[in-house]
């Protein structure tokens, strides 16, 4: 008499032993159509953690105010974005999702997945699920820790197996900003660069967050004052997105040997009237020339693959601000993207985790 096989239990006898590496980035829009953009900031803007009000008000601030009146003006950006394989942010993650399995072999299965939009973490999550794999590494594509970017990766995969019958083990990479691979795939990219163009001055520009949410994350209610106790990472602030930023520009500006006084420290992409942290970037570039630099190379590295608040706010936009107020020469370094030195990163933070 035959006796037939399931499918899911073939998929799970084959994966028996394995890990589950699900590496995560912030998500971008399908295509860059006005209802998709819509969309995909809809969902990204009620995330309680990236706006951090109440429900109701926060529902009608993104519902009725910015999703309807920004999406046709984001959509017009992210068709500058856009190239013929698509969204940069998703065709490279891809590519790393290749790259990265072949690197670690069998004895892995590695799954790309958007905090928003598709590919999706419930998605990546559910093929391990099936797969029956009862250890998994997450690795959120974020060098400094916030709590609107890995703190909601985090929330939403807890969110995800809290109903599972069986709770992996689960292993989270909360920050990878102090990793020397991470550090030197950005130096190598900037050394070629510097080596092309002497630079008057170099701009190392993050993603900015409200003060407030800076605040909420100091357990001591005293540490963090925006200012000089972000000049080294220490205990008492690990937490700090700032102080991890400006810890982040320390260690690339010694291994690309910048002098002291030839770079700043600055934070791009502020939204709404509440103070965000500081120095702004826009703020910065316009009085960089005034000071007579005309040549900046602009480094993004909290990052790891291009997108929009790369190519276009630090490539083009940033670019033209430069030029506006008399700089004469602005390059962007580009993330990491799909670059060899980021899966030698990669694995080592899967094998170390």
């Amino acid at each position: 008499m035959d006796v037939s096989v399931s499918q899911p239990l073939v998929a799970a006898q084959k994966s028996y032993g394995k890990t589950g590496v699900l590496i995560v980035n912030l998500g971008t829009p399908d295509s860059p159509s006005v209802p998709d953009v819509r969309k995909y900031l809809r969902e990204f803007l009620m995330d309680a953690r990236v706006i951090d009000i109440p429900a109701i008000p926060r529902s009608v601030l993104v519902n009725g105010i910015i999703a309807p009146f920004r999406a046709p003006k984001s959509a017009k950006i992210y068709k500058q974005l856009w190239t013929e394989t698509g969204s940069p942010l998703k065709y490279y993650g891809k590519a790393v999702e290749r790259e990265l399995q072949l690197a670690l072999g069998d004895e892995y299965v590695i799954k790309l997945a958007m905090r928003y939009q598709s590919p999706s973490i419930d998605s990546g999550l559910d093929e391990f699920k099936k797969l029956g794999l009862t250890d998994i590494i997450i690795i959120p594509f974020f060098p400094q820790y916030a709590s609107a970017s890995t703190g909601s990766v985090y929330e939403k995969v807890m969110d995800i197996v809290k109903n599972w019958q069986v709770i992996p083990a689960i292993r989270f990479i909360n920050r990878f900003l102090e990793h020397p691979k991470f550090i030197e795939g950005f130096a190598q990219i900037g050394r070629k660069y510097m080596a092309a163009y002497d630079y008057d001055h170099f701009l190392f520009s993050y993603h900015g967050l409200p003060e407030r949410q800076i605040r909420k994350g100091d357990v001591t209610k005293s540490v963090c004052q925006f200012g000089e106790c972000c000049s080294s990472l220490q205990p008492l602030n690990q937490h700090c997105y700032r102080a991890q930023c400006f810890e982040t520009t320390r260690l690339l500006v010694k291994a690309l040997n910048i002098p002291e006084g030839k770079y700043t420290t600055c934070f791009q992409s502020r939204l709404g009237s509440d103070p965000w942290i500081k120095p702004y970037t826009d703020d910065i570039i316009k009085e960089l020339p005034g000071k007579g630099i005309k040549s900046v190379l602009a480094f993004s590295p909290a990052f790891v693959a291009d997108c929009l608040e790369t190519t276009i706010e630090v490539g083009v936009e940033y670019r033209e601000l430069f030029e506006q107020a008399g700089g004469q020469h602005w390059q962007l370094v580009e993330s990491l993207n799909d670059s060899p030195i980021w899966i030698e990163t990669l694995v080592d933070l899967v094998k170390t985790a």
